[in-house]
Protein backbone atom coordinates (compact mmCIF):
# COMPACT_ATOMS: atom_id res chain seq x y z
CA UNK A 1 0.00 0.00 0.00
CA UNK A 2 1.24 3.52 -0.83
CA UNK A 3 2.55 5.63 2.01
CA UNK A 4 2.35 8.81 -0.03
CA UNK A 5 1.23 11.89 1.86
CA UNK A 6 -0.68 14.29 -0.35
CA UNK A 7 -0.27 17.89 0.75
CA UNK A 8 -3.77 19.28 1.18
CA UNK A 9 -5.01 22.47 -0.52
CA UNK A 10 -5.29 23.98 2.97
CA UNK A 11 -1.62 23.30 3.69
CA UNK A 12 -0.60 24.94 0.42
CA UNK A 13 -2.92 27.88 1.06
CA UNK A 14 -1.19 28.35 4.42
CA UNK A 15 1.95 29.37 2.49
CA UNK A 16 0.27 32.42 0.93
CA UNK A 17 0.58 34.71 3.98
CA UNK A 18 4.32 34.01 4.09
CA UNK A 19 4.57 34.76 0.37
CA UNK A 20 2.78 38.10 0.89
CA UNK A 21 4.96 39.06 3.87
CA UNK A 22 8.13 38.42 1.86
CA UNK A 23 6.78 40.54 -0.99
CA UNK A 24 6.04 43.36 1.46
CA UNK A 25 9.48 43.04 3.08
CA UNK A 26 11.32 43.47 -0.22
CA UNK A 27 9.02 46.29 -1.35
CA UNK A 28 10.15 48.17 1.77
CA UNK A 29 13.81 47.08 1.55
CA UNK A 30 14.18 47.77 -2.19
CA UNK A 31 11.56 50.40 -3.06
CA UNK A 32 13.17 51.38 -6.37
CA UNK A 33 13.21 47.95 -8.04
CA UNK A 34 11.96 44.41 -7.43
CA UNK A 35 14.36 41.94 -5.82
CA UNK A 36 16.32 39.63 -8.12
CA UNK A 37 16.96 35.92 -7.62
CA UNK A 38 19.80 33.86 -9.04
CA UNK A 39 18.87 30.14 -9.17
CA UNK A 40 21.55 27.57 -10.04
CA UNK A 41 20.57 23.93 -10.55
CA UNK A 42 22.87 20.93 -10.32
CA UNK A 43 22.10 17.35 -11.30
CA UNK A 44 19.17 15.67 -12.98
CA UNK A 45 16.09 16.86 -14.83
CA UNK A 46 14.02 16.27 -11.68
CA UNK A 47 16.12 18.97 -10.00
CA UNK A 48 15.55 21.25 -12.99
CA UNK A 49 11.80 20.75 -12.60
CA UNK A 50 12.03 21.41 -8.85
CA UNK A 51 13.87 24.66 -9.59
CA UNK A 52 11.09 25.70 -11.95
CA UNK A 53 8.66 25.35 -9.05
CA UNK A 54 11.03 27.23 -6.74
CA UNK A 55 11.11 30.03 -9.33
CA UNK A 56 7.32 29.96 -9.36
CA UNK A 57 7.25 30.57 -5.62
CA UNK A 58 9.91 33.28 -5.91
CA UNK A 59 7.92 35.03 -8.64
CA UNK A 60 4.87 35.00 -6.35
CA UNK A 61 7.07 36.66 -3.70
CA UNK A 62 7.81 39.49 -6.14
CA UNK A 63 11.21 38.35 -7.42
CA UNK A 64 12.56 38.79 -10.89
CA UNK A 65 15.46 36.67 -12.11
CA UNK A 66 19.04 37.27 -13.13
CA UNK A 67 21.84 35.15 -14.56
CA UNK A 68 24.46 37.25 -12.74
CA UNK A 69 25.04 36.24 -9.11
CA UNK A 70 26.48 39.63 -8.16
CA UNK A 71 23.19 41.31 -9.19
CA UNK A 72 21.07 39.05 -7.00
CA UNK A 73 19.31 39.75 -3.71
CA UNK A 74 18.77 36.02 -3.23
CA UNK A 75 21.02 33.20 -4.44
CA UNK A 76 19.69 29.64 -4.38
CA UNK A 77 21.63 26.48 -5.21
CA UNK A 78 19.50 23.39 -5.85
CA UNK A 79 22.01 20.63 -5.23
CA UNK A 80 22.74 17.08 -6.41
CA UNK A 81 24.08 14.18 -4.35
CA UNK A 82 24.60 11.57 -7.06
CA UNK A 83 28.26 12.30 -7.87
CA UNK A 84 31.12 13.55 -5.72
CA UNK A 85 32.14 15.99 -8.46
CA UNK A 86 28.75 17.73 -8.28
CA UNK A 87 29.07 18.07 -4.49
CA UNK A 88 32.61 19.49 -4.79
CA UNK A 89 31.37 22.11 -7.25
CA UNK A 90 28.66 23.21 -4.84
CA UNK A 91 31.09 23.54 -1.93
CA UNK A 92 33.42 25.62 -4.10
CA UNK A 93 30.70 27.84 -5.52
CA UNK A 94 29.10 28.45 -2.12
CA UNK A 95 32.49 29.34 -0.63
CA UNK A 96 32.99 31.92 -3.39
CA UNK A 97 29.87 33.79 -2.16
CA UNK A 98 31.50 34.86 1.12
CA UNK A 99 32.86 38.15 -0.22
CA UNK A 100 29.61 38.92 -2.06
CA UNK A 101 27.68 38.45 1.18
CA UNK A 102 30.09 40.81 2.93
CA UNK A 103 29.43 43.49 0.30
CA UNK A 104 25.65 42.90 0.31
CA UNK A 105 24.59 42.05 3.88
CA UNK A 106 20.92 41.75 2.89
CA UNK A 107 21.76 38.98 0.36
CA UNK A 108 19.93 35.74 1.13
CA UNK A 109 21.89 32.55 0.37
CA UNK A 110 19.76 29.39 0.20
CA UNK A 111 20.76 25.76 -0.35
CA UNK A 112 18.26 23.01 -1.10
CA UNK A 113 17.95 19.67 -2.86
CA UNK A 114 19.35 16.16 -2.57
CA UNK A 115 22.84 17.04 -1.37
CA UNK A 116 21.68 18.92 1.70
CA UNK A 117 19.02 16.30 2.52
CA UNK A 118 21.99 14.36 3.93
CA UNK A 119 22.45 15.30 7.58
CA UNK A 120 26.26 15.32 7.52
CA UNK A 121 26.33 17.60 4.47
CA UNK A 122 23.72 20.00 5.89
CA UNK A 123 25.67 20.28 9.15
CA UNK A 124 28.93 20.88 7.30
CA UNK A 125 27.36 23.80 5.46
CA UNK A 126 25.80 25.15 8.64
CA UNK A 127 29.03 25.02 10.64
CA UNK A 128 31.57 25.92 7.95
CA UNK A 129 29.60 28.48 5.92
CA UNK A 130 27.99 30.86 8.44
CA UNK A 131 26.92 33.22 5.66
CA UNK A 132 24.39 30.66 4.34
CA UNK A 133 20.94 31.69 5.59
CA UNK A 134 18.67 28.75 4.79
CA UNK A 135 19.20 25.04 4.13
CA UNK A 136 16.20 22.84 3.32
CA UNK A 137 15.76 19.32 1.99
CA UNK A 138 13.72 17.66 -0.71
CA UNK A 139 10.61 16.92 1.36
CA UNK A 140 9.76 20.50 2.32
CA UNK A 141 10.06 22.29 -1.02
CA UNK A 142 6.42 23.38 -0.84
CA UNK A 143 7.20 25.15 2.47
CA UNK A 144 9.87 27.38 0.96
CA UNK A 145 7.88 30.62 1.55
CA UNK A 146 7.39 29.75 5.22
CA UNK A 147 11.04 28.85 5.72
CA UNK A 148 12.38 31.95 3.98
CA UNK A 149 9.94 34.20 5.82
CA UNK A 150 11.12 32.74 9.12
CA UNK A 151 14.75 33.50 8.31
CA UNK A 152 13.91 37.08 7.31
CA UNK A 153 11.65 37.91 10.26
CA UNK A 154 13.60 36.10 12.96
CA UNK A 155 17.01 37.13 11.56
CA UNK A 156 18.13 33.62 12.30
CA UNK A 157 19.70 30.91 10.14
CA UNK A 158 17.67 27.75 9.60
CA UNK A 159 18.16 24.10 8.62
CA UNK A 160 15.06 22.06 7.71
CA UNK A 161 15.75 18.52 6.48
CA UNK A 162 13.05 16.20 7.88
CA UNK A 163 13.41 12.51 7.06
CA UNK A 164 10.22 11.00 5.67
CA UNK A 165 8.95 8.79 2.89
CA UNK A 166 7.98 11.84 0.88
CA UNK A 167 4.90 13.68 -0.29
CA UNK A 168 3.06 14.93 -3.34
CA UNK A 169 2.22 18.62 -3.46
CA UNK A 170 -0.07 19.76 -6.29
CA UNK A 171 -0.61 23.39 -7.19
CA UNK A 172 2.85 24.88 -6.55
CA UNK A 173 3.33 27.75 -9.04
CA UNK A 174 5.88 27.21 -11.79
CA UNK A 175 8.11 29.40 -13.96
CA UNK A 176 9.32 27.23 -16.82
CA UNK A 177 12.77 27.66 -18.29
CA UNK A 178 11.69 26.98 -21.89
CA UNK A 179 8.85 27.93 -24.18
CA UNK A 180 8.63 24.79 -26.34
CA UNK A 181 10.14 21.97 -24.22
CA UNK A 182 8.67 21.19 -20.81
CA UNK A 183 9.37 18.88 -17.89
CA UNK A 184 6.33 17.11 -16.44
CA UNK A 185 7.00 15.22 -13.17
CA UNK A 186 4.78 12.17 -12.79
CA UNK A 187 6.38 10.66 -9.67
CA UNK A 188 9.20 11.07 -7.21
CA UNK A 189 11.41 8.87 -5.06
CA UNK A 190 12.72 5.35 -5.62
CA UNK A 191 12.23 1.90 -4.10
CA UNK A 192 15.11 0.09 -5.82
CA UNK A 193 18.00 0.78 -3.41
CA UNK A 194 20.81 0.07 -5.86
CA UNK A 195 23.86 -0.33 -3.64
CA UNK A 196 25.71 2.65 -5.16
CA UNK A 197 22.79 5.09 -5.20
CA UNK A 198 21.87 7.74 -2.64
CA UNK A 199 18.56 8.71 -4.30
CA UNK A 200 16.15 6.60 -2.16
CA UNK A 201 17.71 8.11 0.97
CA UNK A 202 17.40 11.74 -0.16
CA UNK A 203 14.26 11.60 -2.35
CA UNK A 204 12.29 9.09 -0.28
CA UNK A 205 10.18 6.16 -1.42
CA UNK A 206 8.29 6.05 -4.70
CA UNK A 207 5.10 8.06 -4.88
CA UNK A 208 3.08 8.79 -8.00
CA UNK A 209 0.98 11.80 -8.86
CA UNK A 210 -2.68 11.25 -9.57
CA UNK A 211 -3.13 10.56 -13.30
CA UNK A 212 -5.83 13.20 -13.60
CA UNK A 213 -3.39 15.83 -12.27
CA UNK A 214 -0.75 14.70 -14.75
CA UNK A 215 -3.23 14.79 -17.65
CA UNK A 216 -4.46 18.25 -16.61
CA UNK A 217 -0.90 19.61 -16.59
CA UNK A 218 -0.18 17.98 -19.96
CA UNK A 219 -3.26 19.70 -21.41
CA UNK A 220 -2.04 23.05 -20.07
CA UNK A 221 1.36 22.54 -21.69
CA UNK A 222 -0.16 21.57 -25.03
CA UNK A 223 -2.50 24.57 -24.95
CA UNK A 224 0.51 26.80 -24.23
CA UNK A 225 2.21 25.54 -27.39
CA UNK A 226 4.84 23.20 -25.97
CA UNK A 227 6.16 20.84 -28.66
CA UNK A 228 7.96 18.37 -26.44
CA UNK A 229 6.86 17.09 -23.04
CA UNK A 230 9.24 14.95 -20.99
CA UNK A 231 7.68 12.86 -18.24
CA UNK A 232 9.97 12.68 -15.21
CA UNK A 233 10.56 10.23 -12.40
CA UNK A 234 13.44 8.37 -10.78
CA UNK A 235 11.86 5.23 -12.31
CA UNK A 236 8.93 6.14 -14.55
CA UNK A 237 8.33 2.47 -15.38
CA UNK A 238 7.01 1.86 -11.87
CA UNK A 239 4.50 4.74 -12.04
CA UNK A 240 1.26 3.86 -10.27
CA UNK A 241 2.52 0.88 -8.26
CA UNK A 242 0.61 0.62 -4.99
CA UNK A 243 -1.71 3.51 -5.89
CA UNK A 244 -5.49 3.19 -5.70
CA UNK A 245 -6.07 4.74 -9.15
CA UNK A 246 -4.71 1.62 -10.87
CA UNK A 247 -3.11 3.47 -13.80
CA UNK A 248 0.31 2.11 -14.78
CA UNK A 249 2.92 3.82 -16.94
CA UNK A 250 1.87 2.37 -20.32
CA UNK A 251 -1.73 3.44 -19.63
CA UNK A 252 -0.56 6.95 -18.69
CA UNK A 253 1.36 7.15 -21.97
CA UNK A 254 -1.73 6.06 -23.89
CA UNK A 255 -3.87 8.73 -22.20
CA UNK A 256 -1.41 11.53 -22.91
CA UNK A 257 -0.88 10.29 -26.47
CA UNK A 258 -4.65 10.55 -27.02
CA UNK A 259 -4.68 14.28 -26.26
CA UNK A 260 -5.23 16.66 -29.19
CA UNK A 261 -2.19 18.56 -30.42
CA UNK A 262 1.17 18.41 -32.21
CA UNK A 263 3.67 17.35 -29.57
CA UNK A 264 6.21 14.65 -28.75
CA UNK A 265 6.26 12.66 -25.51
CA UNK A 266 9.62 11.72 -24.01
CA UNK A 267 10.28 10.18 -20.60
CA UNK A 268 13.12 9.46 -18.18
CA UNK A 269 14.44 7.60 -16.36
CA UNK A 270 13.60 3.91 -16.80
CA UNK A 271 14.76 0.90 -14.80
CA UNK A 272 15.15 -2.36 -16.78
CA UNK A 273 13.50 -4.45 -14.05
CA UNK A 274 10.20 -2.62 -14.67
CA UNK A 275 10.42 -2.22 -18.46
CA UNK A 276 7.70 -4.54 -19.74
CA UNK A 277 6.57 -5.84 -23.10
CA UNK A 278 3.39 -3.84 -22.55
CA UNK A 279 5.50 -0.68 -22.40
CA UNK A 280 7.21 -1.38 -25.73
CA UNK A 281 3.90 -2.40 -27.30
CA UNK A 282 2.50 0.94 -26.12
CA UNK A 283 5.40 2.87 -27.67
CA UNK A 284 4.76 1.02 -30.94
CA UNK A 285 1.06 1.95 -30.87
CA UNK A 286 1.43 5.60 -29.79
CA UNK A 287 2.53 7.90 -32.59
CA UNK A 288 3.39 10.79 -30.25
CA UNK A 289 5.73 8.80 -28.01
CA UNK A 290 9.42 9.20 -28.86
CA UNK A 291 11.24 6.23 -30.36
CA UNK A 292 14.23 7.07 -28.18
CA UNK A 293 14.54 5.07 -24.94
CA UNK A 294 17.03 5.76 -22.15
CA UNK A 295 17.54 2.41 -20.40
CA UNK A 296 20.49 2.36 -17.96
CA UNK A 297 22.28 -1.00 -17.81
CA UNK A 298 25.22 0.12 -15.55
CA UNK A 299 27.28 -3.06 -16.10
CA UNK A 300 27.44 -5.95 -18.55
CA UNK A 301 28.54 -8.41 -15.85
CA UNK A 302 25.93 -10.44 -14.01
CA UNK A 303 28.19 -10.64 -10.97
CA UNK A 304 28.48 -6.86 -10.77
CA UNK A 305 24.77 -6.37 -11.48
CA UNK A 306 24.02 -8.57 -8.48
CA UNK A 307 26.45 -6.58 -6.33
CA UNK A 308 24.70 -3.43 -7.53
CA UNK A 309 21.28 -4.89 -6.53
CA UNK A 310 19.89 -4.17 -9.99
CA UNK A 311 17.44 -7.14 -10.09
CA UNK A 312 18.06 -8.16 -13.70
CA UNK A 313 20.73 -10.02 -15.65
CA UNK A 314 22.67 -9.22 -18.78
CA UNK A 315 20.54 -11.77 -20.65
CA UNK A 316 17.29 -10.19 -19.47
CA UNK A 317 18.50 -6.74 -20.52
CA UNK A 318 19.43 -7.97 -23.99
CA UNK A 319 16.06 -9.74 -24.29
CA UNK A 320 14.35 -6.41 -23.57
CA UNK A 321 16.38 -4.71 -26.29
CA UNK A 322 15.56 -7.49 -28.76
CA UNK A 323 11.83 -7.36 -28.02
CA UNK A 324 11.76 -3.57 -28.27
CA UNK A 325 13.40 -3.69 -31.70
CA UNK A 326 11.00 -6.38 -32.85
CA UNK A 327 7.94 -4.18 -32.19
CA UNK A 328 9.54 -0.72 -32.67
CA UNK A 329 12.10 -1.21 -35.46
CA UNK A 330 13.20 2.45 -35.45
CA UNK A 331 13.77 2.63 -31.67
CA UNK A 332 17.12 3.95 -30.43
CA UNK A 333 18.75 3.46 -27.05
CA UNK A 334 20.98 5.47 -24.76
CA UNK A 335 22.20 4.27 -21.40
CA UNK A 336 24.16 4.91 -18.19
CA UNK A 337 27.29 2.94 -17.34
CA UNK A 338 29.41 2.86 -14.18
CA UNK A 339 33.10 2.00 -14.56
CA UNK A 340 35.11 0.68 -11.62
CA UNK A 341 32.36 -0.49 -9.27
CA UNK A 342 33.96 -1.99 -6.13
CA UNK A 343 35.37 -5.43 -6.90
CA UNK A 344 34.99 -5.08 -10.67
CA UNK A 345 37.62 -7.06 -12.56
CA UNK A 346 38.98 -6.69 -16.06
CA UNK A 347 36.79 -9.63 -17.08
CA UNK A 348 33.71 -7.86 -15.71
CA UNK A 349 34.66 -4.70 -17.58
CA UNK A 350 35.13 -6.58 -20.84
CA UNK A 351 31.60 -7.93 -20.49
CA UNK A 352 30.42 -4.32 -20.33
CA UNK A 353 32.35 -3.54 -23.53
CA UNK A 354 30.81 -6.52 -25.31
CA UNK A 355 27.29 -5.48 -24.28
CA UNK A 356 27.92 -1.98 -25.64
CA UNK A 357 28.99 -3.46 -28.98
CA UNK A 358 26.04 -5.86 -29.08
CA UNK A 359 23.36 -3.22 -28.40
CA UNK A 360 24.77 -0.33 -30.44
CA UNK A 361 23.72 2.64 -28.31
CA UNK A 362 23.27 6.09 -29.81
CA UNK A 363 25.30 7.48 -26.91
CA UNK A 364 26.26 6.67 -23.33
CA UNK A 365 26.41 8.60 -20.09
CA UNK A 366 29.53 7.16 -18.50
CA UNK A 367 30.74 7.55 -14.92
CA UNK A 368 33.64 6.34 -12.83
CA UNK A 369 32.27 4.90 -9.58
CA UNK A 370 31.82 7.58 -6.93
CA UNK A 371 31.20 6.29 -3.38
CA UNK A 372 28.24 7.91 -1.62
CA UNK A 373 28.32 7.96 2.16
CA UNK A 374 25.42 5.95 3.59
CA UNK A 375 25.17 3.49 0.68
CA UNK A 376 26.26 -0.18 0.88
CA UNK A 377 28.74 0.21 -2.00
CA UNK A 378 30.68 2.85 -0.06
CA UNK A 379 31.66 0.12 2.43
CA UNK A 380 32.72 -2.46 -0.17
CA UNK A 381 36.37 -3.39 -0.85
CA UNK A 382 37.64 -1.53 -3.89
CA UNK A 383 41.07 -2.89 -4.89
CA UNK A 384 41.32 -1.47 -8.42
CA UNK A 385 43.37 1.74 -8.56
CA UNK A 386 41.92 5.05 -9.70
CA UNK A 387 44.48 5.12 -12.53
CA UNK A 388 43.27 1.76 -13.84
CA UNK A 389 39.65 2.90 -13.68
CA UNK A 390 40.52 5.98 -15.72
CA UNK A 391 42.13 3.75 -18.38
CA UNK A 392 38.99 1.58 -18.52
CA UNK A 393 36.84 4.69 -18.76
CA UNK A 394 38.88 6.01 -21.68
CA UNK A 395 38.74 2.64 -23.42
CA UNK A 396 34.97 2.53 -23.09
CA UNK A 397 34.41 6.08 -24.35
CA UNK A 398 36.69 5.40 -27.33
CA UNK A 399 34.61 2.33 -28.20
CA UNK A 400 31.36 4.28 -27.97
CA UNK A 401 32.76 7.09 -30.10
CA UNK A 402 33.70 4.64 -32.84
CA UNK A 403 30.25 3.04 -32.73
CA UNK A 404 28.56 6.44 -32.80
CA UNK A 405 30.65 7.49 -35.80
CA UNK A 406 29.52 4.41 -37.75
CA UNK A 407 25.90 4.99 -36.81
CA UNK A 408 25.83 8.66 -37.77
CA UNK A 409 27.67 7.94 -41.05
CA UNK A 410 24.87 5.54 -41.99
CA UNK A 411 22.30 8.34 -41.51
CA UNK A 412 23.72 10.60 -44.25
CA UNK A 413 21.12 11.15 -46.98
CA UNK A 414 18.12 10.47 -44.73
CA UNK A 415 15.38 13.08 -44.16
CA UNK A 416 13.89 13.22 -40.67
CA UNK A 417 11.57 15.36 -38.60
CA UNK A 418 13.47 17.44 -36.02
CA UNK A 419 12.73 20.00 -33.32
CA UNK A 420 14.77 23.20 -33.80
CA UNK A 421 16.10 23.87 -30.31
CA UNK A 422 19.13 26.13 -29.87
CA UNK A 423 20.98 28.84 -31.79
CA UNK A 424 24.75 28.28 -31.96
CA UNK A 425 26.40 31.04 -33.98
CA UNK A 426 25.02 30.86 -37.52
CA UNK A 427 23.58 27.42 -36.91
CA UNK A 428 20.60 25.91 -35.13
CA UNK A 429 20.92 22.65 -33.26
CA UNK A 430 17.92 20.42 -33.89
CA UNK A 431 17.06 17.18 -32.10
CA UNK A 432 15.93 14.14 -34.03
CA UNK A 433 13.39 11.71 -32.59
CA UNK A 434 16.22 9.28 -31.71
CA UNK A 435 17.85 12.04 -29.61
CA UNK A 436 20.73 12.71 -32.04
CA UNK A 437 21.65 16.35 -32.67
CA UNK A 438 21.82 17.75 -36.21
CA UNK A 439 23.21 21.21 -36.90
CA UNK A 440 21.51 23.23 -39.67
CA UNK A 441 21.74 26.73 -41.12
CA UNK A 442 18.96 28.96 -39.83
CA UNK A 443 18.02 31.90 -37.68
CA UNK A 444 16.70 32.26 -34.14
CA UNK A 445 13.14 32.89 -35.35
CA UNK A 446 12.93 29.20 -36.26
CA UNK A 447 13.62 27.96 -32.74
CA UNK A 448 10.77 25.96 -31.24
CA UNK A 449 9.45 24.76 -34.60
CA UNK A 450 9.50 21.35 -36.22
CA UNK A 451 11.23 20.89 -39.55
CA UNK A 452 12.08 18.20 -42.06
CA UNK A 453 15.86 18.02 -42.12
CA UNK A 454 18.05 16.19 -44.65
CA UNK A 455 21.30 14.79 -43.19
CA UNK A 456 24.25 15.91 -45.34
CA UNK A 457 27.35 15.08 -43.26
CA UNK A 458 28.23 13.05 -40.17
CA UNK A 459 30.55 13.77 -37.27
CA UNK A 460 31.14 11.49 -34.27
CA UNK A 461 28.61 13.15 -31.96
CA UNK A 462 26.73 15.48 -34.27
CA UNK A 463 25.25 15.58 -37.74
CA UNK A 464 25.15 18.39 -40.27
CA UNK A 465 22.05 18.91 -42.33
CA UNK A 466 19.80 21.24 -44.27
CA UNK A 467 16.23 22.27 -43.64
CA UNK A 468 13.92 21.02 -46.37
CA UNK A 469 10.64 22.24 -44.89
CA UNK A 470 9.40 24.06 -41.79
CA UNK A 471 6.37 22.19 -40.43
Amino acid sequence: MSRTRVISPEELAAQRPYTNRIREYYAFLLPEHPPLAFVRTYGCQQNVSDSEHIKGMLAAMGFGFTEQADEADLILFNTCAVREHAEDRVFGNVGALKNLKRRKPHLMIVLCGCMVQQEHIAQKFYKSYPFVNLIFGTHVLYRFPELLCGVIEEQKRRVEIPSEDGNIAEGIPVVRDGSFKAWLPIMNGCNNFCTYCIVPYVRGRERSRDPEAVIAEAKELIAAGYKEITLLGQNVNSYGKGEAHGVNFPELLRRINALEGDFLIRFMTSHPRDATKELFDTIAACEKVSRHFHLPFQSGSNRILKEMNRHYTREQYLDLIAYARSVVPDISFTSDVIVGFPGETREDFEQTLSLIEEVGFVSLFTFIFSPREGTPAARMDDPVSAEEKVKWFQEMTALQESLSAKRTAAMVGETKKALLETAVGDFIEARLPDNVIVRVKGDAAMIGKHALVRITEAKSWILLGEIKQIL
